[in-house]
């Protein structure tokens, strides 16, 4: 047992160690089957006339963590569907937690965590002077994506895409659609289990510095938030 008092698989699952992970030649931090698979992809998708390319991989519990207190307390951008900036003092603290959890994950509860999962783009469709905002309408609807999210969709309709499938394929009432999300099935599905709302209060009660500024908030309807914002 680790410090935190739990299991390896739970340790990966919350994002507590990076034993599992590995730097790829690009800098991105993945399980190396996981990479091993992606690189295929990546290779297929510059035959295809694309370069994929990794915006997001590992992310830990502490950066997560950071993230999330950052968006708590207004200083990271928390928007609404409509990709509009909304403003914290117009939010109760229920609220405003769930306008966080429709596009962040709690801490302990994001699929970056496994080093399975990656965020990817083409930086070569981003006209100068623009930059990344991974919202959904840049891979629909002809945003400078919607090329590859197309290629990307027909690769997973036939379940040819090296392992990788999008978890936030649709909008299901809770976490926002996310077209850019890949995840590798086969070793993804070992650490959802893990991540339980008993998983996180121990480790909330073990570590105190570990608590989210909405732990006050998140301690009572723990449950009910991971049954709708966890996929």
């Amino acid at each position: 047992m680790s410090r935190f008092g739990v299991s390896q698989e739970v340790l990966i699952a919350l994002g507590l160690t990076t034993e599992h992970v590995v730097e790829t030649a690009c800098g991105a931090m993945m399980q190396a089957v996981a990479a091993r698979s992606f690189f295929a992809l990546q290779t297929r998708a510059q035959d295809a006339g694309f370069q994929l390319s990794i915006a997001s991989s590992f992310r830990s519990y502490e950066r997560q963590l950071a993230i999330f207190n950052a968006k708590w307390r207004g200083e990271r951008p928390v928007l609404d569907d409509n990709n509009i900036r909304l403003s914290r003092e117009e939010h109760s603290d229920e609220a405003w937690l769930h306008r966080i959890l429709r596009f962040s994950a709690l801490p302990g509860t994001s699929r970056h965590h496994w080093g399975t999962d990656v965020d990817v783009f083409d930086p070569s469709l981003i006209p100068p002077g623009e930059s990344l905002a991974l919202t959904p309408s840049e891979y629909r609807n002809g945003g400078r994506f919607s090329d590859l999210s197309l290629w990307l969709d027909e690769l997973i309709a036939n379940d040819d895409c090296e392992g990788f499938y999008r978890p936030y394929d649709k909008d299901r009432g809770g976490v926002s659609e996310e077209p850019w999300h890949l995840s590798y099935a086969p070793i993804a599905s070992e650490f959802r289990a893990a991540q339980t709302a008993n998983s996180l209060r121990d480790l909330w009660l073990r570590e105190a510095s570990s608590r989210p500024h909405a732990h006050a908030v998140l301690v009572d309807q723990l449950d009910e938030l991971m049954a709708r914002y966890v996929v």
